[in-house]
């Protein structure tokens, strides 16, 4: 028999998924609550109870996104054959992830319409965190120039979301990729030392 921490658990998964999914299909402001917690087969006040209230929801459902996002980022970058396009790919892998309808709606347009600042959000800290880190050892391994490794680092975390907004908020997001892309790079590639060559 499930323990009441593993029930509360399980309420706050349903609606956790409840609402990514009426997120996705009706934006944030659309969404009913009513029909959410029915969805979930919850009351409101588990909704209140877990989440404090539809803003909160919102917040979590976001985190949990922003951290998929970012762990398959990770991924893909485990696979480039250096430390620099290793950071470059993350990067990278976040501004295609706005192509996904899921990303553009719920993280890239009605997060920040709601949430406020993306750079306060316990997610993005986390990936600031991670660049930082990144930054400091290029830096040390001589790859990029001794600059100051969280103002890069933010620079480069603002302008990989900067990228990924602009694409969910385009008309053709598919046209606007690879000009981010191209302009992503060549901005990081700012950083390069002397004699270091970017792909």
């Amino acid at each position: 028999m499930a323990t009441r921490a593993e029930k509360m658990e399980a309420n706050r998964a349903r609606l956790l998924a409840a609402a990514r999914k009426a997120f996705a299909e009706k934006g944030y402001a659309a969404a009913s609550m009513d029909e959410l917690t029915a969805e979930a087969g919850l009351t409101r006040g588990a909704l209140y109870h877990n989440f404090g209230d539809k803003r909160g929801l919102l917040a979590a459902v976001v985190h949990q996104i922003d951290s998929e996002m970012a762990a398959e980022a990770r991924r893909q970058a485990e696979r480039a054959e250096t430390a620099w396009d290793a950071m470059l790919t993350e990067g990278i892998a976040y501004i295609e992830m706005a192509l996904e309808p899921e990303v553009q709606r719920i993280v890239l347009r009605d997060g920040p319409a709601f949430l406020g600042d993306p750079s306060q959000w316990p997610s993005q800290n986390a990936c600031l965190e991670e660049t930082r880190g990144a930054v400091e050892r290029l830096i040390a391994d001589g790859i990029v120039k001794p600059v100051d490794a969280e103002a890069a680092a933010r620079l480069l975390a603002g302008a990989a979301l900067n990228a990924a907004s602009w694409i969910a908020a385009s008309d053709r997001p598919e046209l606007a990729l690879p000009k981010a892309i191209q302009a992503f790079s060549t901005l990081a590639a700012g950083l390069l030392a002397d004699g270091q060559a970017g792909d």
